[in-house]
């Protein structure tokens, strides 16, 4: 994993780093804001019951266009943005029954992807669709627990649940930086007010919110995200 995060980061660099003169040059800096939600789970081994933690997502952007080869735009976007990840758990007894409880951890980070940008279509007024990949960075910048005032227990007083996983309870984490891979799609719409951009993005995170030892709990735990995004761009050269 770590050989294809190098690889990702060095073909999202590429844009800027090229000099070799095998297209249609250019020099194009666009800066703008972002927004959106993130649909977040973290892939525990032993595995944690869960449905999606819904949060904000929102930074700025700045793209690069360098040049144009066999009708394809290439160009290096970077972002900085914060982002509230986390978990949430779908609780069910060691019976197997539904029950009440409810519990969510909310992670909040400071995020940098940096990607290699290749869109198709109009250039300067009109529609193209476009793809995205490269690695993200993280900074872990906050940590918070939310559990229901009803936590169903056992008579040894442990939480009652399915796989008697409870180890995550009242454990922060751990790992304050994190990295991985986001890649995506979407479509871009330019016209004289600037670029309005839709798009889909998936985080993999290649690295666990919790340690991973033999003596600790999780041997995995990594983050694993869903973003819809909408992004509004300016020219600042063109």
């Amino acid at each position: 994993m770590k050989k294809i995060l190098s690889i990702l980061i060095i073909l999202a660099l590429l844009p800027i780093t090229s000099r070799a003169q095998v297209g249609e040059q250019k020099h194009d800096l666009c800066l703008g804001i972002n927004g959106g939600i993130a649909l977040n789970k973290v892939g525990f081994t032993p595995k944690i019951n869960q449905t999606y933690h819904m949060g904000p997502t929102a930074g700025i952007t700045m793209r690069y266009t360098s040049e144009r080869y066999l009708g394809m735009y290439c160009a290096f976007q970077a972002e900085l943005n914060y982002s509230s990840l986390g978990w949430k758990e779908d609780i069910y007894s060691s019976t197997n029954e539904k029950l009440p409880d409810t519990y969510q951890r909310n992670l909040t980070y400071i995020q940098m992807p940096i990607m290699a940008h290749l869109s198709f279509g109009k250039y300067t007024k009109g529609f193209r669709g476009h793809f995205i990949a490269g690695p993200q960075f993280g900074y872990l910048i906050g940590d918070v627990e939310k559990q229901s005032e009803i936590w169903t227990t056992m008579s040894s007083g442990r939480p009652d649940r399915m796989n008697s996983i409870t180890s995550q309870y009242g454990l922060k984490a751990e790992n304050s930086f994190e990295y991985g891979i986001t890649a995506g799609l979407g479509g871009e719409l330019t016209t004289s007010l600037g670029h309005f951009i839709l798009e889909g993005r998936y985080y993999m995170g290649l690295s666990n919110v919790f340690n991973n030892s033999k003596k600790d709990p999780f041997p995995k735990s990594n983050n694993s995200t869903i973003m819809i995004k909408v992004t509004y761009l300016i020219d600042v050269t063109h």
